[in-house]
């Protein structure tokens, strides 16, 4: 153990910490080549007298999920390295989601406000974590949260900036409520997705199991609030503050969590969109008149090249690489 992460954590746990040296600490958790440190100082605390039963989260939850998807993996998967490989993801997920969380309780005692974490998914990449509590949520590409176990009112919360999907551990004690700029999601427990990307013109919460309400916010005050059931789904309208109720195959709007993209009738402005999220890449439409064309069709193991050949082929169109960027074209060009 380094002298400097030992005293990080002295300092964070302190009786007289500040918020700068709460903060500080949090930030071990998001720096890869401290990983060994922090988790050595962790299992240090955790076999102190100092962690008590009522700072740790559910262990036997946590890992009983941890297990299932080991199993399910197992299953799914051929060969023994891509395995491995997925577990190591969910117990790097898990981990944060448990150790953090364990530490986030317990500074909490020592301060009124409420403390938060944060997480980040970048362009061309997919993140799962499994919080504290035991819910899951997946942060789709170019997303960000911030989550507290205790936060205000005692509830848990998260604010989301992008897309997630969430399955939240029922707990009708302590609601989980999902905050974007212009609406807030208040659930027990659930699944559901909700977009609320800043770039977007539309916030969407899709509600696969349970029951969401939709309420107000400072930023905007609904009429009433709205409760989605199974099947349905909210699209609000961030100019216009419409909002429309309807019935939807919510497999088209939450496939992308499982690696897989569902289009249906998507003009190529949003798809290019989408495109530059799920890969990471810089996508240019020269030729502005092709944007309202609409494609049908579905993405999951195929590089942004092979999936533009299909495109290719679908609408009148063509692409080609120059340096870093995919310029598109019709295909008269």
């Amino acid at each position: 153990m380094t002298k400097q992460v030992q005293h990080i954590f002295e300092k964070a746990n302190s009786k007289n910490n500040s918020l700068s040296d709460r903060q500080e600490m949090l930030s071990l958790f998001h720096q890869p080549e401290k990983e060994f440190e922090v988790k050595e100082k962790l299992l240090e605390d955790l076999s102190s007298e100092t962690a008590t039963v009522s700072s740790l989260p559910d262990f036997k939850n946590l890992f009983n999920k941890l297990w299932a998807k080991i199993e399910k993996e197992q299953k799914q998967n051929k060969t023994t390295v891509r395995f491995l490989t997925n577990v190591a993801k969910i117990a790097a997920a898990i981990f944060f989601g448990l150790f953090t969380g364990i530490y986030v309780t317990s500074l909490q005692k020592t301060t009124d406000a409420p403390v938060y974490y944060a997480a980040h998914s970048p362009k061309g990449s997919v993140s799962e974590m499994i919080l504290p509590d035991g819910s899951v949520i997946f942060l789709n590409a170019d997303s960000r949260i911030r989550y507290s176990v205790d936060g205000e009112n005692g509830n848990r919360e998260v604010f989301l900036e992008g897309e997630a999907w969430f399955e939240v551990e029922k707990n009708e004690n302590k609601p989980f409520v999902v905050h974007t700029p212009f609406y807030k999601v208040n659930v027990t427990g659930t699944q559901f997705n909700v977009k609320a990307y800043p770039t977007d013109e539309e916030v969407i919460t899709t509600l696969e199991a349970g029951q969401v309400v939709i309420q107000s916010t400072e930023n905007m005050k609904l009429a009433s609030d709205v409760v989605l059931k199974p099947g349905e789904q909210v699209v609000m309208n961030k100019t216009s503050k419409e909002i429309v109720i309807k019935t939807v195959n919510t497999q088209w709007f939450t496939s992308w969590k499982d690696n897989k993209l569902i289009f249906v009738n998507m003009n190529l402005k949003d798809l290019v969109v989408l495109l530059n999220r799920k890969y990471g890449v810089d996508i240019e439409v020269k030729n502005k008149k092709i944007l309202d064309l609409h494609f049908d069709g579905t993405i999951k193991d195929e590089t942004i090249i092979e999936f533009l050949e299909i495109v290719r082929k679908t609408l009148p169109i063509n692409y080609k690489v120059v340096g870093q960027k995919i310029e598109i074209t019709d295909n008269k060009n």
